[in-house]
């Protein structure tokens, strides 16, 4: 089975697993699973973006043309911009085999490990940073495999023209095979992800880790970069794009970022300025709402009122609520309004209880 269909399933299996993880979380909290999730999640994430990286590299297989080309224009350029010269710098390497031969175990093997181990620090010690850098990681991936595929660039061990060596074939340590064979998969000198990668993991340790030890990760990205030329893997261009390539995604990152924070935020008041429900009484006026238990009564009506009585209520003590009685004579009852039945009636002390008559 191909590489990137054991990293396709293992994704897939991976994912399966934290979406059964976060389910068994609700029914029993732990903070073990919880940890075993979000691993598996981040892990199978990983693995499925490598799956897609490796299936769009040989989708561009066919897109080759100009490789070698473009390789050729690179290296006269370097030579008018007096960069030092990768011919000069392999010649010096291959008078040293043994240092040689450690350059190509670097190249081969450290590239993604070292990412890896980054990614399991970053991690398990800072994860409140994890999200941001890998949304770094894939925008600064993403945008090298889109030069991969449209605008493909040889190594310069091709340029056999030039005086290149392969010296990893000459020493038995390729990992590519023979020149002219699987040549489509290696025109991708540009930019090279080997730099890119290190630089990134050597600024993100900077900035994240608080050890006064942490400047010593900046001789990976120095090491990955000689490492990369004295083996004739890539051009000093390939770098420098590099590079450039890892600052705009570092940009574009943290304006994604921002862009999101800010949406969340606006949904987040939004909702909180939703007005609440209203509660008021079917047929009552739009600003009457119905009084609590307990509090303000409405005086049951003893006469017929107009259709544009207002009714109000009883709140607090009797005489707070009931207008100063007029002077209605003996055996009258007294109201508080003109209309009948208005509020509750107040006799006069003089004269015996009698049921009000209404008009």
């Amino acid at each position: 089975m191909p590489l990137w269909q054991q990293a396709g399933v293992a994704a897939g299996a991976l994912l399966v697993l934290a979406v059964l993880l976060r389910i068994a979380l609700r029914w029993r909290p732990s903070r073990v699973l919880g940890i075993v999730a979000a691993a598996s999640q981040e892990t199978g994430i990983i693995l499925a973006l490598f799956t897609f990286w490796q299936i769009a590299r040989i989708l561009g297989v066919t897109r080759v043309a100009g490789g070698l080309e473009r390789a050729d224009w690179i290296w006269h350029a370097e030579q008018w911009a007096h960069l030092p010269s990768e011919v000069s710098m392999e010649m010096f390497m291959l008078d040293h085999e043994r240092w040689l031969r450690a350059a190509n175990v670097f190249y081969s093997w450290v590239h993604f490990p070292a990412m890896n181990l980054f990614l399991v620090w970053l991690f398990t010690r800072h994860r409140d940073a994890y999200p941001s850098v890998r949304m770094t990681i894939v925008l600064f991936t993403g945008s090298s495999l889109l030069f991969h595929m449209f605008l493909p660039v040889a190594p310069p061990r091709m340029l056999t023209s030039a005086g290149f060596v392969d010296e990893a074939v000459v020493l038995g340590q390729s990992v590519y095979g023979e020149f002219g064979s699987g040549v489509a998969a290696q025109l991708s000198a540009l930019p090279s992800v080997h730099v890119g990668w290190a630089f990134l993991i050597a600024y993100e340790v900077i900035r994240i880790s608080p050890s006064r030890w942490r400047w010593l990760i900046v001789l990976h990205p120095v090491l990955t970069t000689l490492v990369v030329v004295v083996t004739a893997n890539h051009f000093w261009a390939d770098g420098i794009v590099a590079v450039v390539l890892l600052i705009l995604a570092e940009i574009a990152g943290r304006a994604l970022r921002n862009a999101l924070r800010d949406l969340r935020e606006r949904l987040s008041g939004r909702r909180r300025r939703e007005p609440a429900p209203d509660l008021a009484t079917p047929g009552a006026p739009p600003s009457w709402t119905a009084p609590a238990s307990g509090s303000a009564t409405m005086v049951a009506d003893p006469g017929p009122l107009g259709p544009d009585t207002e009714r109000a209520p009883l709140s607090g003590p009797r005489s707070a609520a009931v207008p100063p009685a007029r002077d209605s004579g003996p055996g009258r009852v007294s109201h508080g309004s003109d209309h009948g039945g208005a509020a509750a009636g107040v006799e006069d002390p003089g004269t015996p209880r009698s049921r009000a008559t209404p008009r």
